[in-house]
């Protein structure tokens, strides 16, 4: 591949990498768009985890042999296994060299694993890019050729070191987009969804509900007793106590499968299920009530369950859905209650919920000057 070529492999590359939707995405356009460009018959992208002393490999793009997934749960090396990686990884660039690349052999005689599994794998020669993102190690590129065809030379560990860094700038700016689009629907003090996200996800299930039948479950939850610790104990402790119960929510919705837990805002809190069925999730919510009452802080929750389990009527909107759960949780605040109320095992709180949403059409309708 001459100047011009690589040249395009770069800026496909790049573009690959920025037209990628998920960070899954983006490691194997990243991956496939090197081992092109290197004329590569393999190659994989894997990240340096330090907290476990490995080097985890995120994906395995082009001819992969037994054992090798694309996408591996947890395929990893132990760093010790590689001595060369511990160079890099002790950032010997600090003093303005650079990170470079190198080339292993199936026949070499470098040190550590490399040509063993190179030989092993039915592969002649790879070369190897350390990532570096914010100036730390953060992976490494690996592309490798089967045997038979020609080495890797110094001029492809050149280009190796170039396509790394195209690697580095696209996994940088898909975590800055990641990072976005977290902050986009999560609540920032507790780390839960927030309201976008809960909207979005109920409008999916209920059209899961109208397609399949899957049971819709929405769990609404008011904190008791914040005003009076925010009032006495100031806005740290109230804090705190919005955390603690944002985490009790959290364990008991990772008691249904696929549990959406959510802060609405301020002391409101949700649970949406898919899939559990009403009884289950009605469990939940009694646990969920337990656990608050034990909070060193506040008064407990006022819960309100509605689920298209139960009979409630027809829920053509995630409105109606949100209606019965607040109508639910108002009259379980308003007795106290220590357990949950279920709309439609208590019949008055549907009756009270279409009532409002009637009265509030009624005060839609006379605004338009209709009678």
């Amino acid at each position: 591949m001459g100047v011009d070529g690589r040249l395009r492999a770069v800026v496909g590359l790049a573009q690959a990498m920025a037209a990628a939707s998920t960070p899954r995405d983006s490691v194997r356009a990243a991956a496939r768009g090197a081992r092109v460009a290197l004329d590569g018959s393999f190659a994989a992208i894997s990240a340096w985890e330090r907290e476990r002393g490995r080097l985890r490999v995120l994906v395995n793009e082009g001819e992969r042999r037994a054992g090798e997934e694309e996408f591996p749960e947890d395929e990893s090396y132990p760093v010790h296994d590689f001595p060369e990686i511990t160079e890099f990884l002790h950032e010997r660039w600090a003093g303005g060299g650079g990170p470079h690349a190198w080339v292993e052999s199936a026949v070499g005689d470098r040190p550590g694993r490399r040509g063993a599994a190179l030989r092993r794998r039915g592969r002649g020669t790879c070369v190897v890019a350390p990532v570096v993102l914010s100036g730390r190690a953060w992976g490494e590129l690996y592309v490798a050729r089967d045997e038979g065809l020609p080495d890797f030379d110094a001029d492809d560990a050149e280009f190796a070191t170039v396509l790394a860094a195209v690697v580095a700038a696209g996994l940088a700016q898909n975590e800055r987009l990641e990072e976005a689009r977290r902050l986009a629907f999560t609540d920032p003090l507790t780390g839960l969804a927030n309201r976008r996200a809960v909207d979005m996800r109920l409008d999916e299930a209920l059209e899961e509900h109208r397609r399949t039948g899957a049971v819709v479950s929405l769990v609404v939850c008011d904190l008791n007793g914040l005003k009076k610790v925010n009032d006495t104990l100031g806005h740290a402790m109230g804090d705190r106590l919005l955390e603690r119960f944002g985490s009790v929510l959290s364990l008991c919705g990772a008691i249904l499968p696929g549990a959406l837990a959510a802060r609405l805002g301020g002391d409101e809190f949700c649970l949406v299920g898919v899939g559990p069925s009403a009884d289950e999730v009605v469990r939940v919510t009694e646990e969920l009530c337990a656990r608050a009452a034990e909070l060193e802080l506040g008064e407990g929750v006022a819960c309100g369950v509605a689920s298209t389990g139960d009979p409630i009527g027809p829920v053509k909107s995630s409105r109606r859905l949100f209606r019965l759960a607040d109508a639910a949780q108002y009259k379980a605040k308003a007795a106290r209650s220590p357990k949950p109320v279920v709309a439609g095992r208590d019949t008055a709180v549907v009756r009270m919920a279409d009532a409002a949403a009637e009265a509030a059409s009624g005060e839609r309708r006379r605004f338009r000057g209709r009678p």
